[in-house]
């Protein structure tokens, strides 16, 4: 365990009190987690846990830094969290739209986006699904809203608040979802079922606001990078009942 009381780096000879309070400097370190990505964090806003609440705690620990944590149901209020600087960490899905506003770490985690279709449909690739008259339920503000949104040149998107939902309601061609809660969708729905293939990876990092110091989010990148070489973020996922086989690849600067 790091020695949080330590004002230097051993590793990088970082200046962990400056650091501190360019990433927090209100004194309380304020992460928003998202609780509508079952992969990422589980339980309830007043005891939230998984690999986003363990990160968020071991970032603060190293940082001497007390964690307050902000609990969303969905990662477009997490990222309007970090945007509106009431939050100063997050982990989101690195994606062109909201680099802009959050400097990211490489990911520590990769899941993947599926469809979810009805059982006799026709489609049966990604590729398929992109089609004239095809219309597809996301979550809105989703990692896969905003990639399908980019992506698409045929398909319709078609919002709200779950993916899933809106392709049962409005009685949809496609349904697009992560992979681990689409598969226990189709299960508990015999009418419903997924194109194996992945239309997407999801890339989950850390982020930040990008008006901090580059010490900061070099920082940042650095412990995710030491995190998931140590085993730290496969146990935190085993521990949650999560695949920790799901944990990202290191950076290419750190192979």
């Amino acid at each position: 365990m790091t020695d949080t009381n330590a004002h230097t780096s051993a590793d990088t000879g970082a200046d962990l009190t400056k650091i501190a309070a360019d990433l927090a400097p209100a004194g309380t370190l304020r992460a928003s987690i998202n609780l509508g990505n079952p992969v990422l964090a589980q339980g309830t806003p007043d005891a939230p846990s998984g690999i986003t609440v363990d990160l968020a705690r071991e970032i603060g620990a190293r940082l001497g830094l007390p964690v307050e944590l902000l609990c969303f149901d969905a990662a477009r209020k997490s990222y309007e969290a970090m945007a509106s600087g009431r939050a100063d960490l997050c982990f989101l899905a690195v994606e062109p739209a909201r680099e802009a506003e959050v400097a990211f770490t490489a990911p520590y985690v990769v899941i993947e986006g599926v469809y979810a279709v009805p059982r006799d449909s026709a489609l049966r690739t990604p590729a398929d699904v992109d089609a004239p008259g095809v219309r597809i339920g996301v979550k809105a503000g989703s990692a896969y809203d905003l990639y399908l949104t980019r992506t698409l040149r045929h398909a319709e998107i078609v919002r709200g608040e779950e993916g899933v939902d809106t392709f049962a309601e409005r009685e949809l061609e496609a349904g697009a979802g992560i992979r681990q809660p689409m598969t226990a969708y189709a299960a508990a729905h015999p009418q419903v079922r997924l194109i194996e293939e992945r239309f997407m990876e999801i890339r989950q990092a850390v982020g930040t606001t990008v008006g901090r110091s580059p010490e900061t989010v070099a920082f940042l990148r650095a412990t995710v990078e030491e995190l998931k070489s140590t085993g730290f973020v496969a146990e935190s996922l085993r521990r949650a009942g999560q695949d920790p086989n799901l944990v990202a690849p290191p950076a290419a600067s750190s192979v």
